[in-house]
């Protein structure tokens, strides 16, 4: 961002946010499961599609607390703490892939070799500059997604390159890391809340890519994240399908901070949510400075980079000051109240907490939406998210109310309770004490972050009924620090020698360029062998095709995809030797797809149930005899007389090939025009 100008641009209409001037910066992660086993266990790499409601009651269960441990440098992570106070317990279940291991109840083993491989295959194919000697380390986690408290990776290589359009970008790592636990279901209680996790996922190996800050747009995000997906799949050694692959967004603008952005499931949803990310710290820069003014204290600069330490701890001080954490029990006051959240929450044994947030009446905002039809950016929205991290369903705010069954009588009775003036806001929450507590002191902080710029942090797209809901995001914990990270001791250094790392370069997968010009010779149509590309089974196509026509046998590939590729071949070649017609074929394959088979056994069967097509001499007999009997029809009605006689002829003809009979009938129709 140039000089000292104020950053320009409407946050109700993200086009005219300019991400150059605006001093935009982005990189992108990537996380990919490897299509092998287990990083550390050696346990099948296999997914059970299983939810709550459906869990086998003979799967095992066991339940934990975490406690957050000090980094090497003898620091407790920020992230970590703040999860320690959520007051949360979790129960493993184990699914038929998962065993001591997984339950950290015995050491892990060294890597995958697989994983291994693919992971350094992945570098090369990024020209990235693999380690000598790779020393596995723990990344603290607390959110009970992994049973030991922290996730085990290895940092594989550095600075590479992905070729994209728009700009090249620089990778900064490339690492091998273990997957976490599958989240199954959250309850509730009154003294605590209870996370139920299944391990079938945990300790799937991932490969982590992050790219430099080089993307210059919201755009050149996507076409970079299509880029990293693309070279990861030319491996042919990734999972595919939902999930297997994720996208972390990190993005920040001058006037805001780092933010990383989790969920990006849907490429196509990148750009939007950028945009909407650039209006959400502009919009809260702006607010900063204005609740800066209206105390009397220093504006913030238009750069973080100008910030003044110094000046921010004066200014976090006097907000601490004027934002105390005022918390008063009104359940009384709502002891009548209509409203179906606060009476059920009352019922079961929950309070209704206020927080006093002095001067911020008015500041809170209420639901409007951008150009688009997002929702903009609004300090209740941060606070509810802060809240929600605690585990409530969310809060009320004086701004938004009266609403929610909540009338004017009671928002009146608050006030009057709290002895409010008209500058004063407040924050509701119904839940149970503990909870409540917890979720109004987290707003509070959230609060006390206005008066600063956007903080840096861990963000989550919102996702409404498995889409995202508009674009937007919201809070989801600190962005980790350095203290996050500390040794392995149980896994022994990977040395990486020259003889292997020649090996991998010189055994690297096909691109995408020279996959499609190895079909650009066969007989096929240019969209069957984009099909062919995009199901990965062009190599399924050269291995088993030999003799047999090229259309026909990419037809049969992708239509029973998951066959067995012999066996498809072995049909095909039923058809070519003319023991079965052509529309016979998918009769076949599912009479003898599970099941011992040769040639000589479907051909007899394929006889003995009328799939042989006809005698072509025979049938040409049939097609001559059905178009003269008609000959009026024919005349009348030239090729249009093909459809009613197709349908006579196979018929007359049972077993033949519907393309034979086509060619046979258009010739004696031309005859006769």
């Amino acid at each position: 961002m140039a000089g000292n100008s104020e950053p320009q641009g409407d946050v109700s209409d993200t086009s005219t946010l300019d991400p150059e001037s605006l001093g935009f910066m982005c990189g992108i992660e990537v996380h990919q499961q490897l299509a092998t086993g287990k990083l550390h266990s050696r346990q099948k790499g296999e997914l059970y599609d299983v939810s709550i409601d459906t869990l086998p009651e003979d799967w095992p269960r066991y339940s934990r607390r975490l406690t957050p441990a000090r980094g090497e440098g003898g620091k407790i992570d920020v992230a970590a703490k703040f999860e320690a106070k959520r007051n949360r317990s979790f129960v493993y279940v184990m699914s038929p892939n998962s065993g001591l291991i997984e339950l950290d109840e015995r050491p892990p083993l060294p890597h995958d070799k697989d994983a291994m491989d693919i992971s350094l295959t992945v570098s090369a194919m990024l020209n990235a500059k693999p380690l000598d000697l790779m020393q596995t380390m723990r990344k603290t986690v607390v959110d009970g997604s992994n049973t030991t408290g922290f996730q085990r990776t290895t940092l594989i290589s550095r600075d590479g390159i992905l070729e994209v359009e728009g700009g090249d970008v620089r990778i900064d790592v490339l690492c091998l890391e273990e997957d976490s636990a599958r989240k199954l279901d959250t309850i509730t209680r009154q003294e605590s809340v209870e996370v139920i996790y299944n391990l079938d996922r945990l300790g799937l190996p991932l490969i982590e890519i992050a790219t430099a800050p080089d993307i210059k747009s919201p755009d050149h995000a996507k076409d970079t994240a299509i880029a990293l997906g693309r070279t990861l799949r030319d491996t042919r050694r990734v999972r595919r399908g939902l999930g297997s692959i994720r996208q972390d967004l990190n993005v920040s603008i001058a006037c805001g901070d780092r933010v990383e952005i989790k969920g990006c499931q849907d490429l196509s949803w990148i750009p939007r949510i950028i945009e909407l990310e650039m209006a959400r710290q502009l919009h809260f820069y702006r607010l900063a400075n204005e609740l800066r003014s209206e105390m009397g204290l220093p504006i913030l600069p238009n750069n973080r980079d100008d910030d003044d330490s110094e000046i921010e701890q004066n200014v976090a001080q006097e907000v601490s000051k004027k934002l105390s954490l005022n918390i008063n029990d009104v359940s009384d006051l709502f002891s009548s109240c209509e409203s179906k959240m606060v009476t059920s929450s009352l019922d079961s044994g929950g309070v209704m907490l206020a927080l006093v947030l002095p001067g911020l009446a008015g500041k809170i905002g209420t639901k409007v939406l951008d150009s688009q039809g997002s929702q903009m950016p609004r300090l209740g929205r941060e606070l509810a998210g802060a809240a929600k991290l605690a585990g409530v369903k969310g809060i009320f705010h004086s701004d938004e109310l009266p609403a929610y069954g909540i009338t004017q009588d009671y928002v009146d009775s608050v006030r009057e309770n709290l002895s409010l003036n008209k500058q004063d806001a407040f924050l509701l929450c119904c839940a149970p004490k503990w909870q409540a507590e917890l979720a109004l002191e987290s707003s509070l902080n959230r609060a006390r972050m206005a008066w600063h710029r956007s903080p840096k942090e861990v963000r989550n797209v919102v996702i409404k009924k498995g889409a995202p809901e508009d674009g937007t995001t919201s809070p989801m914990r600190p962005l980790p620090g350095g203290a996050r990270m500390y040794p392995e001791t149980d896994i022994p250094n990977f040395e990486l020698t020259d003889s292997k790392w020649k090996k991998v370069l010189d055994n690297l997968p096909m691109s995408q360029a020279e996959r499609k010009s190895r079909l650009g010779s066969e007989e096929m149509s240019e969209d069957q062998a984009k099909q062919l590309l995009s199901k990965q089974l062009d190599d399924l196509y050269f291995e088993f095709k030999a003799d047999l026509p090229a259309k026909a046998w990419a037809s049969i590939l992708m239509d029973n995809e998951g066959q067995n590729p012999q066996f498809l071949a072995d049909v095909l070649q039923t058809k070519e030797q003319g023991f079965v017609s052509r529309d016979g074929i998918n009769t076949l394959i599912a009479e003898f797809s599970n099941k011992p088979y040769s040639m000589e056994s479907m051909a007899a069967w394929a006889e003995e149930n009328g799939l042989k097509p006809a005698d072509a001499s025979d049938l040409e007999s049939v097609v001559k005899s059905v178009v003269e009997s008609r000959l009026d029809f024919v005349k009348e009605r030239g090729m249009g007389a093909m459809g009613p006689l197709m349908g006579l002829v196979m018929k007359e003809a049972k077993g033949a090939d519907g393309k034979q009979v086509s060619d046979l009938l258009r010739k004696q129709i031309m005859k006769h025009q």
